[in-house]
């Protein structure tokens, strides 16, 4: 009789592994109602889901977990058989080895089995970790590899022990199959208790997992120089991406964007839904830039983004969708599988943003360097980039905050300020707006920092003439006296348009010296507007 894990040891050696690696022999006899789902940190974020079967745990790796919908399969890798010991083993298998990474166990209990053939096993599993793997399954192969398909079968039925064709739908969504902070926070302790920012290596209840958030505020950057060469070490480096800030809510059947002043903006930009696909039916919160590229020269260009950013029509956005399409580049994770990762420090989250491996169409998540600030700021000036953000890699994530902790750096300097007038055109500007009057949030109120003339196309003429038209007002929104050239003939508004500006410096009574508009910025909202050194 051919030795059901020979594949099994030929792959391990006892010396090297912490895995469990019997002897060569008959293998034990159980009673084939064992099953085991093991997240398995290795080079690729997967869960390894075996079930007991004639003395060995026959396996399959998959990629995005269990599903969670009825309606959609994911794939299942079959895998070599291991020994009924691997049902109990959770640790680390050591870099270098097969599978080198960090194995936990993600659900454990019984299964019944209603079919077992060489492409097709249906089984109800009947788990010990709530309601995370309750219910009917069937494992199909295609060919080469098998998918994994949920059954209409529910929770309720599966406690009961209770098998009807007209099986009811589960009422409950079960928990996502993506990484988790466990990772992180089983290399912080090796307690068994667990926070809002990891969960415990070992199967437990999940009455400590949190709903998926309303609401995270983008952590926010401040404007400052490249770290000192002996501290360039302890920071993550990344491009700086000159685009629309967002926050995504991937819920494990769609996806929600929120802008940094808490706009939604998911049907402005329909290509990103399709971002829940990458996910699987993982809840998560990511952070990122959306970006649009220059159709001349492919790269990242705020302008493409500013024809996107305004519009709501739902026949305007389908057309501009293939005009400008946008990206999202993906940059940090705030909470996923029903737990918050803001707490963890921004490597380790970025290191399980980077398990999740999200690229797609329409989305992507940019490499980060650990160290080598002035290279990457080298780098991103080639590519006629703003510049780079320096993360501390201890840092954890202040939602709402401005932190030291990030730092961003720019080739040129650029101001977000907030439109408070404008003074009319001359010659070919005649009868529109000829600069728009700026002011910056102080201690008195909204601080006036000079005007801009330049920098405008005739389309951003044409949209902030109708939009100052809407919120005009009779006095100055302005503190305290503005020059008199300034001020006359000026029509006010009230200051609710926030916009950016490119400037050469900042004079010493506070004006902008040679500023260029740059466009407005939906995102941001008046309160958000700080002046930056």
């Amino acid at each position: 009789m051919p030795d059901k894990l020979d594949a099994y040891r030929r792959k391990r050696s006892a010396d090297r592994t912490a895995e469990p690696v019997p002897a060569e022999g008959p293998p034990p006899h159980g009673n084939d109602d064992t099953f085991v789902i093991q997240e398995h940190h290795a080079r690729r974020l997967h869960w390894d889901f075996r079930l007991e079967r004639d003395g060995v745990l026959v396996s399959w790796a998959l990629p995005k977990g269990l599903p969670d919908d009825p309606k959609k399969n994911h794939l299942a890798v079959h895998t070599e058989d291991h020994p009924l010991e691997y049902a109990d083993f959770a640790g680390e298998i050591a870099k270098g080895e097969y599978g080198g990474g960090t194995v936990e166990i993600w659900d454990r209990g019984t299964y019944e089995c209603e079919k077992w053939t060489d492409r097709e096993v249906k089984v109800v599993l009947h788990g010990t970790n709530g309601d995370r793997s309750q219910g009917r399954f069937v494992l199909i192969g295609t060919g080469e590899n098998w998918l994994i398909h949920r059954m209409d079968y529910s929770p309720d039925e599966a406690e009961s022990g209770e098998q009807t064709t007209a099986a009811k739908k589960s009422p409950k969504k079960a928990s996502a199959k993506k990484a988790s902070a466990s990772k992180s926070s089983a290399k912080k302790s090796s307690a068994s208790t667990t926070s809002t920012s990891g969960r415990k290596s070992t199967a437990t209840s999940t009455a400590g997992s949190e709903p998926l958030p309303e609401l995270v505020r983008p952590m926010l950057a401040t404007l400052g120089e490249l770290p000192p060469s002996r501290d360039d070490e302890k920071f993550g480096y990344e491009m700086k991406w000159d685009g629309l800030r967002a926050v995504a809510y991937a819920d494990g059947t769609k996806v929600r964007l929120k802008t940094r002043n808490d706009l939604d903006v998911t049907s402005t930009y329909p290509e990103l839904a399709d971002l829940q696909e990458s996910l699987g039916s993982l809840p998560a919160v990511l952070d990122g830039e959306i970006v649009a590229f220059d159709e001349k020269t492919g790269r990242i260009s705020f302008a493409a983004l500013q024809r996107r950013m305004h519009v709501r029509d739902a026949a305007q956005v389908r057309r501009l969708r293939e005009r400008s399409p946008v990206t999202y580049l993906i940059f940090d994770l705030l909470h996923l599988d029903g737990r918050s990762t803001v707490d963890l420090a921004y490597e380790q989250r970025r290191e399980l943003l980077e398990s999740l491996e999200l690229r797609g169409p329409h989305w992507d998540t940019p490499p980060y360097v650990r160290g080598g600030g002035q290279d990457l700021m080298a780098e991103s000036k080639k590519q006629a980039l703003e510049g780079v953000l320096a993360k501390r890699l201890t840092s954890r994530y202040e939602p709402g905050r401005r932190s030291r902790d990030w730092i961003k750096v720019k080739h040129a300097r650029t101001q977000e300020v907030v439109v408070g007038g404008w003074q009319p055109g001359k010659g070919r500007r005649e009868g529109t707006i000829g600069s728009l009057l700026l002011g910056v949030p102080g201690p008195e109120g909204l601080e006036y920092v000079g005007q801009v003339g330049t920098g405008f196309t005739d389309d951003m003429l044409a949209d902030l003439a109708d939009r100052t038209r809407r919120i005009q007002r009779r006095t100055s929104p302005f503190a305290g006296t503005m020059p008199a050239k300034d001020s006359r003939d000026a029509h006010w508004v009230t200051p609710k348009l926030v916009g950016e500006v490119r400037f050469a410096e900042w004079t010493r009574d506070g004006r902008l010296r040679h500023p260029a508009w740059r466009g407005l910025r939906p995102d941001k909202a008046p309160d958000d507007v700080v002046r930056e050194s």
